[in-house]
């Protein structure tokens, strides 16, 4: 499973009014519910919060980079010989 590590630090530290604290926390709401809505979930591991995705296309396409072992991001293929 493709997965990257979110860490919140400080989305609005750089705001600087209330204005552009809401804003800031709608729009990163609205991303939020869109990748909902694309399949992507939220996963605690380790008290760590993962945002995962099942599809690694789908996980690619929305450019991220996936942080899962090469070991475990590997594809076995059929020999067709």
């Amino acid at each position: 499973m493709s997965y990257f590590t979110w860490t919140e630090s400080g989305i609005t530290s750089d705001c600087k009014s209330l204005e552009a604290m809401a804003y800031r926390f709608e729009e990163s709401a609205k991303l939020m519910r869109r990748m909902a809505k694309e399949g992507f979930k939220l996963q605690k591991k380790h008290e760590r919060q993962l945002i995962t995705h099942e599809n690694k296309k789908i996980f690619e396409d929305w450019g991220f980079i996936n942080e899962e072992g090469a070991f475990k991001q590997l594809t076995l293929m059929a020999d067709d010989e």
